[in-house]
């Protein structure tokens, strides 16, 4: 079966494991410290603008919480944050799981990318966030957005998952807003199995996510600690979760990190291919992201087409996968999720989640592998 997502890993990262195995600390520790150093150079931050979390969704449930103690969120009851429908639950969730009210709008039907437009149709005066995604890695048109949340004084949070070396204008996105999240799952460019990095424009407001993402701790282990005489008492300062990444991780976060800009090249070649192997097909469109600068640039995370109808759609998925060839739609619009309970109408979305696929695209596809999906594609009509 050729896969829609594939890690690459290699004897570097056994390497690096092997190191952290004979170093006895496979905890929290220098490998993880070393990971958000390097990190945040990557990204062009300060190291004190950045902190570590064991997935995505605990950093936007991080975000959220913080948010929500510091500007008295909970006094506008229930408030409200605005979310492109085309993403992932873990966005919605962490609203709701704070209490919030999360508020589906749509999204541009080719680039599946969000707009101002669409946004400013569901400000209320319960409006406290906008958290957006940056689909397949392609970036926002963010200006527009950015100038908005400023002038009615909205808190930008920005889901980096699939957008680990996206940029904008020559800024690396998740760190274009107030706060950011990026993913290092097992299905993302740079993998670690699990982890991720949030990015707050305030290093204090860091700090302090740090903080409660460690149960609210305010006393350093006894290792670290050569103040207190009895480093085993302590206090916190709020009720938080434990939501920390391990050096086993993150020697394997190192390493990929290291290889990531390998890794998007690659990631673009194979886009290119498909955008050429497939120019001809008359009966399929292929992507056309929002073009927002010349100095903006794509992770290269997925590769979707779009049909003429639903039912050509699904049965082009079921072709494909009786050839060894998997595909999906990414991301089913959270509006129509039933639990959610939402009453929004939003026709491109729903558009697009009936005539969208995304096929095979990762940095270790066989050349030889996208001429088999594009003859496949082909081949079907």
């Amino acid at each position: 079966m050729i896969n829609i997502f594939q890690p690459m890993l290699g004897w570097k990262e056994l390497e690096a494991v092997k190191e952290v195995f004979a170093s006895n600390w496979i905890g929290t520790g220098p490998k993880t410290e070393e990971f958000q150093k390097n990190f945040s150079e990557f990204i062009g931050v300060d190291r004190e603008q950045v902190m570590m979390t064991n997935s995505c969704t605990e950093g936007m449930f991080q975000i959220i919480e913080f948010c929500k103690n510091k500007y008295k969120w909970h006094n506008t009851i229930p408030f409200e944050v605005i979310i492109p429908t085309i993403g992932f639950v873990g966005a919605s969730n962490a609203v709701i799981g704070n209490g919030g009210t999360p508020v589906f709008c749509d999204v541009d039907e080719r680039s599946l990318n969000v707009t101002v437009e669409y946004i400013k149709k569901h400000i209320t005066h319960r409006t406290t966030a906008i958290m957006l995604i940056h689909y397949a890695g392609w970036t926002c048109d963010m200006k527009p957005i950015i100038d908005l949340c400023e002038e009615q004084g909205i808190i930008l949070i920005e889901d980096n998952a699939c957008s680990v070396a996206s940029t904008y204008k020559g800024k690396a996105t998740g760190t274009l807003g107030d706060y950011g999240a990026w993913s290092f799952d097992a299905m993302k460019t740079l993998v670690m199995g699990d982890g991720s990095i949030v990015y707050g424009k305030n290093p204090k407001d860091v700090e302090e996510i740090s903080t409660q993402s460690y149960l609210g701790l305010l006393s350093d282990s006894g290792y670290s600690n050569t103040v207190d005489k009895k480093w085993w008492e302590y206090d916190i300062s709020s009720p938080g979760r434990r939501s920390v990444v391990n050096d086993i991780t993150s020697a394997i976060g190192l390493v990929q990190l290291e290889r990531l800009n390998g890794f998007i090249h690659a990631r673009k070649t194979r886009h290119e291919l498909y955008d050429d192997m497939l120019k001809d097909v008359s009966w399929i469109k292929t992507p056309l992201p929002i073009v927002t600068s010349e100095d903006s640039k794509s992770s290269y995370y997925m590769y979707w087409i779009q049909l003429e109808d639903e039912q050509t759609r699904d049965e082009l998925a079921m072709y494909l996968k009786k050839n060894d060839i998997y595909t999906t739609f990414r991301y089913y619009p959270l509006h129509l999720v039933p639990y959610y309970q939402s009453t929004e109408q939003l026709p491109n979305a729903e558009r697009a989640s009936r005539n969208t696929l995304c096929l095979p695209l990762h940095q270790g596809l066989d050349i030889n592998e996208i001429q088999y999906v594009t003859d496949k594609i082909k081949d079907f009509k």
